[in-house]
């Protein structure tokens, strides 16, 4: 159901307002202000090691998978402190929250082949999308990231979210307190001068995605058209390069190839499929990668198009993707495996 710009300040400002009555705990955990200084501060690209946690539908299709093992496989860079699934609905779920609990259980498969154990560390998220704005889903995923982002640190969380952002955005309604202590970096959405923003992270959930652009949170949007779309592989190069070099190489590559037939069937070479996802741990990784800029967030309208009006906070927009330098990296982590 559409509703109206006026109704979505209304909300914004309630949630603002939410903030100062925050539990005593979260009070004192918050007491320290912003993390990482002020929201310009925060959109600069880590220049050092980030504590993450990563949000995934994980068994949308076949890029969610590589990603998940790239930031696992990335310990220089990034501490993992927690995965959430995150929910979908495709040709490959029959729901929201069937989508969820199987991106649950392609987490649990990666884990197991990089010999991760998942017990306080893999959690279930949403089992349904927003139903309207103000409407946050309760999970165990959106608990975790409101306890993480609420302990006491001193640099935000990196959330780095590549699915519809249900989990994230409801954490952001439950407990307002957090929007200061963290940084979104989500793959979703289309370039600012589309005239859609439609894409399938986005699209999915309207009312999460409105949240994490108009509430002010540090937020990295990485879009698919122009951008992520450079992150193309083939079923040959994939072959080449993993089949049989680690556990967790070859089962990307059994799926890739899996993936990529069923998805065309009866099509020749090359075979090729965007790994889409890997973009948002390769900006965290070496942000020169990816190339971004800062820019007044943008409002998304009931049509999926966006709007520039007058005043809206910074958030920060990637404009390119470096495609032989993201997979040089990302292969050579695979080949090494857990």
């Amino acid at each position: 159901m559409a509703e109206s710009g006026m109704h979505r300040r209304g909300l914004l400002a309630k949630t603002a307002a939410a903030a100062v009555a925050l539990p005593l705990a979260a009070q004192q955990a918050a007491s320290s202000g912003p993390l990482g200084g002020t929201l310009e501060q925060r959109l600069s690209p880590p220049a050092s090691k980030v504590q993450a946690v990563l949000d995934t539908d994980t068994y949308n299709e076949i890029d969610d998978q590589f990603a998940t093992a790239y930031a696992l496989l990335s310990p220089q860079h990034m501490e993992m402190e927690a995965i959430y699934a995150a929910p979908f609905k495709n040709e490959r779920s029959t729901s929201a929250g069937d989508g969820m609990e199987k991106s649950y259980e392609e987490i649990l498969r990666i884990l197991a082949r990089l010999n991760r154990k998942p017990e306080g560390f893999a959690y279930r998220g949403s089992p349904e999308f927003m139903t309207g704005p103000g409407k946050p889903v309760d999970s165990a995923a959106a608990r975790d990231l409101i306890a993480k982002a609420m302990k006491p640190r001193t640099a935000p969380l990196y959330v780095l979210t590549i699915g519809a952002p249900t989990n994230v955005s409801s954490a952001l309604l439950m407990e307002p307190a957090i929007r200061d202590r963290i940084v979104v970096v989500w793959l979703g959405g289309q370039p600012l001068n589309f005239s859609t923003a439609r894409e399938f992270n986005l699209q999915q959930d309207l009312h999460s995605s409105r949240v994490l652009l108009d509430s002010g949170v540090a937020l990295v949007v990485i879009p698919t058209r122009n951008v992520s779309e450079h992150l193309r592989t083939t079923v040959p190069e994939v072959n080449h390069h993993l089949k049989g070099k680690s556990p967790i190489a070859d089962y990307l590559a059994t799926e890739y190839a899996a993936y990529t037939q069923w998805k065309s069937p009866g099509e020749g070479f090359p075979l090729s499929r965007v790994i889409w996802d890997i973009s948002a741990i390769a900006w965290i990784i070496e942000a020169k990668w990816i190339p971004s800029e800062i820019v007044p967030s943008p409002a998304l309208t009931d049509n999926y198009t966006w709007e520039k009006p007058a005043g809206r906070h910074p958030v920060r927009f990637a404009t390119h993707a470096n495609r032989d330098q993201v997979f040089n990296d990302l292969f050579r982590k695979l080949q090494k495996g857990a």
